[in-house]
C-alpha cells in the first residue's frame, strides 16, 4: 500500500512569511529552522515514494488492459471461425437431405411396381387352388358316404353279437347264483355244527379248568393255613422257652441274693461275736492279734461277697428289663401275626370274589355275543336264500341286477361292521379280565405274597385275529 499522507504545516507561497507552529520563519531560531527543514525533506521523500507507487500501479493497469484487449480480439476471431463452420455444415446438411429425398422417391416407385406384380400372381394362384379344392371335396364326399354305410353295417352286426352275449351271460349268472347259494347253505350248516361242537368243548374245558383251579386253590389255602399255624406254634414255643429261661434265671438270682443276705447276717453275727471276744481277750494280745488277722481275712471275704451281691443285683435289674422288652416284642409280634392273617383271609376272599365275578360277566357277555352272532348268521343265510330265490325266479335286466347287487353289498357291509363291533366288545372284555389279573398280581406282590404261592397260574384270555392293547384297563386296540 502507498504510504499515508501527512498534513504539512506549509503555508502557500506569498509575500507573507510562513508560519510554522505558531511562529513565522523569521521569528524561528536556527535549530527550529533545521528541524523544519528536516521535516520538509521527509515529506518530500514520502511524496516521491507515493508518486513512484502510483506510476507503478498505472503501468500494471495499462499492461492488464493490453492483455485483455488481445484476448478479446482472439475470442472474436474464434467466434467468426465457428460461425463460418456452422454455415458450411448447414449447407452440407441441406445437400444431403435433397439426396435422401431423391432416393426415397425411387424406392417408393419400385415398391408400387412389386405390389402390382404380387397382386396379379396371387389372383392366379387363388383361382388354381379353388379348382383343386372343389375336386378334393367331391372325392371326400364320396368317401364319407361309403364310411357311413360301413358303420351302419358294423352297428347292426355288433348289436346282434351283444344280444347273444347278454343272453349267454344271464344264463351263466343264474347257474353261478344257484351254485353259490347251494355252497353257502352247505358251508353254513357245516360251520354251525362245528360252532356247536366247539362251544360244547370250550364249555367243558372251562368247567374242568375252573374245577381244577378251585381244587388247587383249596389245597393251597389248607397248606398255607397249616404252615401259618406251624409257624405260630414255633414262635409261641420259642418265646415261651425264652420266658421260662428268664424266669428260671430270675429265681436262681433271687435265691443267690437270699443266700448272700443270709451270709451277710451270719457275717454280722460273727463280727459281733468277734468284737465281744476281742473285748474279752484284750488280756492276751498275741492271741488277739491272730484272731484279728483271721477276722480281717473274713472281713475281706465279706467285702468281696458284698461286691458280688451288688453285681448280682445289677444283673438282676438288666434281666428284668430284658424280660419286659421280650414280653412287649412277643405281644407286638402276636398282633402283627393276627393282622397279617386277617389281611391274607380278606385278600383271598376278595380275589376269589373278583375272579368269580369276572368269570360270570365274561361268560355271560360271551354267551350274549355268541347268541347275537348266531342270530346274525341265521338272518344272513335267510336273506341270501331269499335273494337267490328272487333272482332265480325273476329274470332281471343288467341295470336292475346292478342296483340289487349294490344294495346287497351295502347290507353285507353293515353286517360286517356289526360283526367287527361285536369282536371289539369281546376283545374289550378279555382285556378287562387280563388287566384284573395283572392288578391282582401287583397287589399280591405289594403285600409280599409271591404269585407262585397261589398254587395255580391264572389264564390270560386272548382273541384270535386281534391284538390286545398294553394300555390301562378297558382299553383295547382297534380290530384288524
Amino acid at each position: 500500500m502507498p504510504p499515508k499522507k501527512k498534513s504539512s504545516n506549509k503555508s502557500p507561497k506569498g509575500r507573507t512569511p510562513t508560519v510554522v507552529d505558531g511562529l513565522s520563519t523569521e521569528e524561528m531560531s536556527k535549530e527550529q529552522l533545521e528541524e523544519h527543514i528536516v521535516r520538509l525533506r521527509e515529506e518530500l521523500d514520502r511524496e516521491r515514494e507515493e508518486r513512484n507507487y502510483f506510476q507503478l500501479e498505472r503501468d500494471k493497469i495499462h499492461t492488464f488492459w493490453e492483455i485483455t484487449r488481445r484476448h478479446l480480439e482472439e475470442n472474436k476471431c474464434e467466434l467468426r471461425n465457428r460461425e463460418r463452420d456452422l454455415e458450411e455444415a448447414e449447407e452440407r446438411h441441406q445437400v444431403e437431405i435433397k439426396v435422401y429425398k431423391q432416393k426415397v422417391k425411387h424406392l417408393l416407385y419400385e415398391q408400387q411396381n412389386m405390389l402390382s406384380e404380387l397382386k396379379a400372381e396371387s389372383v392366379v394362384s387363388t383361382k388354381q387352388l379353388q379348382k383343386e379344392n372343389a375336386v378334393l371335396e367331391n372325392h371326400l364326399e364320396k368317401d364319407m358316404r361309403n364310411l357311413k354305410v360301413y358303420l351302419k353295417e358294423q352297428e347292426l352286426s355288433s348289436e346282434n353279437v351283444l344280444k347273444s352275449i347278454h343272453l349267454k351271460h344271464d344264463e351263466e349268472i343264474t347257474d353261478l347264483r344257484n351254485d353259490f347259494a347251494r355252497q353257502v347253505r352247505e358251508i353254513g350248516s357245516k360251520y354251525e355244527k362245528r360252532m356247536q361242537k366247539l362251544r360244547q368243548e370250550e364249555e367243558l374245558r372251562r368247567k374242568t379248568e375252573i374245577h381244577e383251579i378251585e381244587e388247587r386253590k383249596n389245597s393251597h389255602i389248607n397248606m398255607l393255613m397249616k404252615n401259618h399255624e406251624k409257624a405260630f406254634r414255633d414262635i409261641r414255643n420259642y418265646f415261651n422257652d425264652i420266658v421260662y429261661k428268664n424266669l428260671d434265671l430270675i429265681t436262681s438270682l433271687k435265691e443267690e441274693l437270699k443266700d448272700m443276705k443270709r451270709k451277710e447276717e451270719k457275717r454280722n453275727k460273727e463280727m459281733a461275736e468277734v468284737l465281744e471276744q476281742n473285748k474279752e481277750l484284750r488280756e492276751s494280745p498275741q492271741k488277739a492279734k491272730e484272731e484279728v488277722a483271721e477276722l480281717q481275712k473274713q472281713l475281706a471275704n465279706y467285702e468281696k461277697d458284698k461286691g458280688a451281691l451288688t453285681r448280682t443285683r445289677a444283673r438282676l435289674k438288666i434281666f428284668d428289663r430284658e424280660l419286659k422288652e421280650l414280653k412287649w416284642e412277643h405281644e407286638v409280634l402276636e398282633q402283627r401275626f393276627t393282622k397279617v392273617q386277617l389281611e391274607r383271609d380278606e385278600l383271598y376272599m376278595k380275589f376269589t370274589k373278583a375272579i368269580l365275578e369276572v368269570q360270570q360277566k365274561s361268560g355271560f357277555k360271551n354267551l350274549l355275543l355268541e347268541c347275537k352272532l348266531s342270530a346274525l348268521n341265521d338272518t344272513l343265510e335267510k336273506k341270501e336264500a331269499q335273494l337267490s330265490e328272487v333272482l332265480s325266479v325273476s329274470n332281471l335286466d343288467p341295470t336292475t341286477l346292478s342296483v340289487v347287487t349294490h344294495k346287497l353289498e351295502e347290507v353285507l357291509e353293515s353286517k360286517n361292521h356289526t360283526i367287527t363291533d361285536l369282536q371289539y366288545e369281546v376283545a374289550r372284555v378279555c382285556k378287562a379280565y387280563n388287566d384284573l389279573l395283572k392288578t391282582s398280581e401287583s397287589k399280591l406282590r405289594a403285600f409280599g405274597i409271591p404269585v407262585e404261592e397261589l398254587g395255580f397260574k391264572p389264564l390270560e384270555s386272548s382273541v384270535a385275529g386281534q391284538t390286545l392293547g398294553q394300555g390301562p384297563a378297558a382299553l383295547v386296540s382297534a380290530p384288524n
